[in-house]
């Protein structure tokens, strides 16, 4: 008897393909005894056994079976999807999972590969015989293919999360990091599988390829080295990225950078806005860059700050450079004017096209400056550059021509206080001008104000402007009805400080016996009182206390008494009125010019003497 007629569970040597989907087949048993007797049994078992089976029972009994023996490829059941992507999971995992006693997928410690004892991964590729699903299976290969490519990524950044350990990173910090380099993940996957191929790589796993290219990049030190350079780990990520699968580019270019004297977080600002190819670019096309910058007024130590703020200088070629540079030195600029603006508003030099710039260069023209005048404007203030002509200086200029500002008033605010047209509209000045006219002041006077004293709109509202106005009516006795006037008419009040300049003349003030109610009116008569110095005041009080011997009041009633100098006007015109015998009031005496002050003196002589030779003839003729 070949095989006992008793039921048995015989054991075939078998691949080590998993038993998948085991069919239930009839089997027949002969006896040798008894050769017409058969027995038909169920028996579970897989394709490759059957083959087996049938393979060896026509070599035992020398007869040709009728029918072929299928392939074992042609038995196999089609495999779920779940299952195929199990058993790809399974083949591409980093590490062994844990198998008990008896498991289908026995994975050894001894392995090579991690995926050595289980089923090849081509078989979850076979297309089937079947053309009218050949459109289908090409789909599902390509799915799968797609699967193990997501897998393996997924390997490669378990590995490098390792390195990353290893390198004494922090869970946290490596799992930021990591979820940012996909690009650099995916060329340690590709560099990896490219190892496959050299003789001393080709048994080897992918872990340990994947992490010999990890370790041949020197990455990880160079994260450790970028993090100590006061790099946040996005913008590491985004270096990493950038140098395109040459890390060893990012240190040559810190080491160059630091060398120019750019510091500490700039160093990642730098290396991102300099252009995609900055980590490509030669050191020596840089310093010819640097040189030239140099030699037009840049200093060296100023490098590293105009680099810093404006690292789109790296990215321009030297004849860029030199194009750019011209267009300010042909204002008229030195190299010492154009290596302050540089340094003032490093941008102004390479954030800008040339044809933006020269489009406000021509606008500003349009105000009645010469191109010197323009070139000494931006001398002055660069960062006009920086504005747009659309959306800040069409509606500023528009805004203060309903206030009555001419274009030589916009002239002369552009030249004394050219910030008023970098500031913010809406944001900035009108709060202001709405606050003006809260207050009492006229369209026409906010108008006199600004073309008056430009820099008014460049102060803040709530922590200058307004506590001067509190100031001037709670502490120096301006009414609420003449406090629009005080400031139409001496807006400088508005920059002067409280502390050191406004309450320290209001104190001298009260100290000579002025009331407060008085002093109010002397400032609504002469807003401009309160910005002298009391060291200036005191000697002129003095002298018209005790040489001129006035009282108190005469000050009271001029208080622009205080405005004249004491040596170029006071004095003399006072010995004047000595000499001649006359009296008069402080304003007729000061508020003139020396032809109209001595052509007045002459007709009160003249007046004087008419009446006095008229009393000596009234005196001389005797009565009747």
């Amino acid at each position: 008897m070949f095989v006992s007629s008793q039921k048995y569970n015989p054991y075939f040597p078998c691949s080590s393909f998993p038993l998948h989907n085991p069919t239930t087949t009839t089997c027949t048993i002969f006896n040798c005894q008894k050769p017409k007797e058969h027995h038909s049994i169920l028996r579970k078992h897989n394709s490759k056994s059957t083959a087996y089976l049938l393979q060896h029972l026509a070599l035992k009994d020398g007869v040709p079976i009728s029918t072929s023996i299928p392939k074992p490829s042609e038995l196999l059941d089609p495999m779920p999807h779940d299952e195929k992507v199990k058993v790809l999971e399974l083949s591409l995992v980093r590490k062994r999972t844990p198998q008990f006693p008896g498991s289908i997928y026995a994975q050894s410690p001894s392995d090579p590969d991690v995926g050595s004892s289980l089923p090849p991964i081509r078989t979850l590729f076979q297309s089937g015989a079947d053309p009218d699903d050949k459109h289908e299976k090409e789909e599902e290969e390509e799915e799968m293919i797609l699967r193990a490519l997501e897998i393996r990524r997924k390997v490669t950044e378990e590995v490098f999360k390792e390195a990353m350990r290893k390198g004494k990173f922090g869970i946290t910090y490596t799992t930021n990091l990591t979820g940012r380099l996909s690009g650099f993940l995916d060329h340690i996957m590709i560099e990896a599988a490219n190892l496959k191929r050299l003789p001393g790589f080709s048994n080897s796993s992918f872990n340990l390829r994947a992490k010999t290219v990890i370790d041949e990049s020197k990455v990880v030190p160079l994260i450790r080295w970028l993090k100590h350079n006061a790099l946040s780990y996005p913008r590491i990520a985004k270096i990493i990225l950038k140098s395109r699968g040459k890390p060893e580019s990012i240190r040559s270019f810190v080491m160059w950078l630091k060398s120019v004297r750019v510091k500490g977080e700039f160093l990642g600002v730098v290396m991102l806005k300099a252009g995609d190819d900055i980590l490509q670019r030669r050191h020596e096309e840089l310093d010819e860059i640097v040189q030239y910058l140099e030699s037009n007024g840049v200093r060296r130590e100023w490098m590293g700050y105009v680099i810093s703020r404006c690292p789109q200088l790296l990215s321009y070629s030297l004849e860029e450079v030199k194009t750019r540079t011209h267009f300010f030195l042909d204002m008229g600029l030195n190299e010492k004017d154009f290596g302050t603006m540089v340094f003032d508003f490093p941008r102004v030099l390479g954030y800008y096209s040339l044809e933006e710039m020269n489009e406000k260069v021509n606008y500003l023209k349009e105000f009645g400056l010469q191109l010197e005048d323009v070139g000494k404007l931006l001398a002055f203030r660069p960062q006009l550059m920086a504005c747009s002509i659309e959306e800040h200086w069409k509606p500023l200029v528009k805004y203060l021509y309903y206030y009555g500002i001419t274009r030589d008033g916009m002239k002369r605010m552009l030249i004394i206080k050219p910030m008023v047209f970098c500031a913010d509209l809406e944001k900035t000045i009108v709060p202001k001008v709405k606050f003006f006219e809260d207050i009492g002041v006229h369209n026409e006077g906010i108008g006199n104000m600004l073309v008056k004293f430009p820099p008014l709109l460049t102060y803040s509202l709530y922590k200058k402007i307004r506590p001067v106005v509190i100031f001037l009516m709670t502490k120096a006795g301006v009414t609420e009805k003449d406090i629009g006037k005080v400031v139409a008419l001496g807006p400088e009040l508005l920059g002067c400080n409280i502390v050191h300049k406004l309450d320290v003349n209001v104190k001298y003030f009260l100290s000579l016996g002025i009331r407060l109610r008085q002093l109010g009116e002397m400032i609504t008569d002469f807003p401009l009182l309160l910005r002298y110095n009391p060291d200036v005041l005191r000697p002129k009080y003095i002298y018209l206390r005790k040489s001129m011997i006035r009282p108190l009041e005469d000050v009271i009633e001029f208080p622009r008494f205080f405005s004249y100098s004491l040596e170029g006007r006071i004095i003399p015109r006072h010995k004047v009125l000595v000499e001649n015998h006359i009296n008069i009031k402080l304003r007729y005496m000061l508020a003139c010019t020396d032809e109209e002050f001595h052509k007045m003196v002459k007709d009160l002589i003249g007046k004087r003497r008419k009446f006095e030779s008229a009393v000596t003839e009234d005196i001389s003729t005797p009565q009747a």
